[in-house]
């Protein structure tokens, strides 16, 4: 198995509000819209898509039923810090809840981090030596 991840599939409680938060809220573009699924345009990562939470745990056999810190979280790396305190308060606007408000990181880069509609953690980072990150925004 390679060190790769083909799509990220999230399962979600209610797909449209869910598809209304990424879309409306922070400007991703449905890529297919599958009714029971929704894909979003990778934009040269790996693709992001939503499916029922209870569809999903019953598709990899697991149970719905969960809560708290998951060991999961999301990573968004840009290339400034004014773009992570214009996504944290795009996210914020939308109906995320702020986690972690924008600021100083323990290891000398900048960020935050919020939780989506559905509790899902995403972590906003940058850092001035960062150099070689094709994957930045």
């Amino acid at each position: 198995m390679k060190a790769h991840v083909s799509s990220i599939l999230l399962g979600v409680r209610d797909l449209e509000q869910s598809k209304r938060f990424y879309s409306e809220g922070l400007g991703w573009k449905v890529r297919q819209d599958y009714g029971i699924s929704v894909f979003f345009e990778p934009d040269g990562g790996s693709p992001v898509g939503f499916y029922g939470r209870d569809g999903l745990a019953d598709q990899v056999g697991t149970s719905p039923e969960g809560s708290g810190f998951s060991g999961l979280v999301l990573t968004y790396v840009v290339r400034s810090e004014s773009r992570v305190d214009e996504i944290i308060a795009e996210a914020e606007k939308a109906g995320a809840t702020i986690l972690k408000p924008a600021g100083a990181l323990p290891w000398g880069g900048y960020g935050g981090s919020f939780a989506d509609l559905d509790g899902y953690i995403w972590s906003l980072a940058y850092s001035a030596q960062g150099k070689d990150q094709p994957y930045a925004e």
